[in-house]
């Protein structure tokens, strides 16, 4: 008994493109024509066909299937090696559904990076903004450093900055920045990569900067920029101060 492409197709379970595609690409061979030009499946046809879904829908890739197919060890090793990929998606996908659960609940967000979700009502909208623009500058020994900053933040003047209004006077601005510099001047002492990033980038030092000096000024309000730049002074003088300390103490 012989079978059409479509007759074959439907037993088989799947359609007469695919199995024209399967020709194409050299997975299953062109069967014998009668006189009509009408092609002719055999049994055999049908066995490679189902043999062929079967792969697929355990995962084999199309152009693996010929090797998973043939005998020996070189079957065993294909298979090793889609075993593991598999391995990788199903973590990959495992990891998806733990965090769209943890939003679906309402202890997760969208708006920070991956491993982030537990600091994430730490951060002010423009801080999670930053630090998802941080993670594609950084690699992830900075953006873990990064994470452990904001765990160890103290929240009070991280609040009074996150709620610091634009045309804030001079007076707030100041006092601010005293009581910011020390958490500041902290981070630059336990991660001295701070102020030479250069072995943790993704991208160039200049577009590193240049990101991040646009990002700010988007992100943040006038009066915190200032803040930040007095606090920022202020901490390197604290470290400039305490270094000259050591060194007094120093034999």
């Amino acid at each position: 008994m012989a079978w059409s492409t479509r007759e074959i197709a439907e037993l088989a379970g799947t359609t007469v493109n695919t199995v024209r595609h399967y020709h194409q690409v050299g997975l299953l061979e062109q069967p014998d024509r009668m006189s009509n030009g009408y092609k002719q499946y055999q049994v055999r046809h049908l066995v490679r066909l189902l043999k062929i879904r079967r792969l697929r829908d355990l995962g084999v890739p199309l152009d693996q299937i010929d090797d998973v197919t043939l005998d020996g060890d070189s079957s065993f090793e294909a298979l090793r090696a889609i075993d593991a990929d598999l391995a990788v998606s199903i973590e990959r996908l495992q990891r998806a559904r733990a965090e769209i659960q943890a939003i679906l609940q309402g202890s997760s967000v969208t708006g920070v990076p991956a491993g982030f979700e537990d600091v994430a009502p730490r951060l002010s909208k423009p801080d999670q903004s930053l630090m998802l623009i941080y993670s594609q500058l950084y690699d992830d020994d900075a953006m873990q450093d990064l994470r452990t900053m904001i765990r160890e933040d103290p929240e009070s003047p991280s609040k009074e900055f996150d709620g610091l209004a634009p045309d804030a006077d001079e007076t707030v601005r100041a006092e601010l920045a005293e009581r910011y510099a020390p958490t500041i001047a902290g981070a630059l002492r336990d991660y001295p990569w701070l102020s030479e990033p250069g072995k943790h980038l993704s991208k160039s030092l200049t577009v590193t900067r240049d990101t991040i000096v646009e990002s700010l000024s988007a992100l943040y309000n006038p009066a915190q920029l200032d803040v930040l730049a007095r606090a920022s002074v202020i901490a390197g003088a604290l470290l400039e101060q305490e270094q000259g300390t050591k060194d007094e103490q120093t034999p």
